[in-house]
């Protein structure tokens, strides 16, 4: 979401600028040629006075002064003039000793200088004919003022153009900020399904994201149904499938098949894998409801019951301690990790001599748990045959071998790693590596 608000905020940021600095140019390119055509229709009726104050002499043309303004007497006053006719050449006084150029056609000039203080001289020439002569009448008004107004004109622009810029940009974020809040919503209740805090998206929503929101809750509630049945379904069959296979288990062990010790045998085995194999899909099934978020294990809150029941299931003279930061909660189903971690405390329990630890810690990755107990250990060279489903190494310790191989289908359902090693307590640690799910 942020991402999108500094891709709206860079694109009006760049559209505001060429279209702020384009209008600008343009805007003072029309002021200053209007403001150029207005002092262009002065500078014409200046020629015009200067064209009638023109009258006949005792040696030809003469001007007649008492119609000049004032300004063209004093030096470098702004306002200069130059009349060329074919006797020679007029210049106003203000000029003093210098010479102003004749523009190089009729109308407005704006490419001259004059004077060491580099006035920028606006002129304009008319060519006329006055008593049967041709006369060029050229007049210029100092254009340097004009200038420094517009460069300070476009200081200020640029500055509050600046202020104007900052001032939008603030207002936008906010504008988008309110316009992109029911997608900052949606996006917070989708972190929290995934989380296991909620089970739908709220249906108050703008009229834009309401299709969307229907058909995501429409789809949650489908898979949820269809998921709760394809378990209900799953656990009749295993039920219903748990007497006949206790019958026939009873059976393979009653004394009609005393005389045939291969095939009881056999059939015992035979009907041990049924099990096994009953017992691990089941589990596989109810793993798959990992497909919708269920509720975060809080540590806190179901560690200490889990560990009490283990510590009167194996008596008192067993330790069970944890190492687990306070207010942790780990993003799986509750379900799936009370089996996880009680099948493997239960197996540390019944090979420990006194202590069982468990260790939950979280890295940049995800979580890793540890089970630690001072048993016997494992040998190196037999830890892989125990991950075996119904493997076990010791035949006179009460359990069916499964633990281990559930505990690994569900770490594997969880695209997570498991180990053994040898644990600093002496006897076997179990090491799981977990990846962090969800953002």
């Amino acid at each position: 979401m942020k991402s999108i608000q500094a891709r709206l905020s860079l694109g009006l940021v760049a559209v505001l600028i060429v279209v702020g600095v384009a209008v600008a140019q343009v805007t003072l390119w029309l002021f200053e040629a209007g403001l150029q055509r207005y002092l262009e229709a002065g500078l014409r009726k200046e020629s015009e006075n200067l064209l009638v104050a023109l009258m006949h002499g005792p040696k030809g043309l003469q001007l007649d002064e008492r119609r000049v303004s004032a300004a063209y007497h004093r030096p470098f006053s702004g306002y200069y003039f130059r009349i060329d006719f074919a006797q020679g050449t007029w210049r106003s006084r203000s000029l003093w000793d210098l010479d102003m150029p004749k523009p190089g056609r009729p109308g407005l000039d704006d490419r001259h200088e004059l004077g060491p203080e580099g006035q920028q001289l606006l002129a304009y020439r008319g060519d006329y004919r006055r008593l049967g002569q041709d006369v060029s009448i050229s007049v210029a008004q100092d254009y340097s003022p004009v200038r420094d107004g517009f460069k300070r004109l476009q200081q200020v622009g640029l500055g509050m153009g600046l202020l104007a810029l900052l001032l939008i940009l603030v207002l936008q974020r906010i504008t988008v900020t309110r316009a992109l809040r029911p997608l900052e919503r949606a996006r917070q209740q989708i972190a929290q399904l995934q989380r296991g805090q909620r089970s739908q998206l709220d249906a108050q929503v703008p009229p834009e994201l309401q299709p969307l929101v229907e058909q995501i809750n429409h789809l949650l509630a489908h898979t949820e149904d269809s998921l709760r049945r394809s378990r209900n379904a799953l656990g009749n069959l295993g039920h219903a499938l748990k007497t006949p296979l206790a019958v026939l288990m009873s059976l393979a062990g009653s004394a009609r098949l005393a005389d045939a010790p291969e095939l009881q045998a056999q059939l015992r085995e035979q009907l041990e894998q049924i099990k096994q194999r009953l017992a691990r899909e089941l589990n596989r099934a109810r793993l798959a409801g990992d497909a919708l978020p269920g509720a975060r294990f809080d540590c806190d809150a179901e560690l200490p019951g889990l560990l009490s029941t283990l510590a009167m299931v194996h008596g008192p003279g067993l330790s069970l301690e944890k190492e687990v930061p306070a207010g942790l909660q780990l993003p799986w189903d509750r379900e799936d990790l009370l089996e996880l971690l009680g099948n493997l405390l239960d197996n540390a329990c019944k090979w420990a001599d006194g202590e069982v630890r468990l260790s939950i810690q979280p890295t940049p990755q995800g979580y890793r748990l540890w089970v630690d107990d001072d048993g016997p250990g494992i040998p190196e060279d037999a830890r892989a045959q125990v991950l075996a489903r119904g493997s076990r190494l010791d035949e006179q310790v009460a359990g069916h071998g499964l633990g281990l191989g559930i505990v690994r289908d569900i770490v594997e359902a969880w695209q997570g790693s498991m180990a053994l090693s040898q644990s600093p307590l002496g006897g076997l640690r179990v090491d799981i590596a977990l990846t962090r799910r969800g953002p």
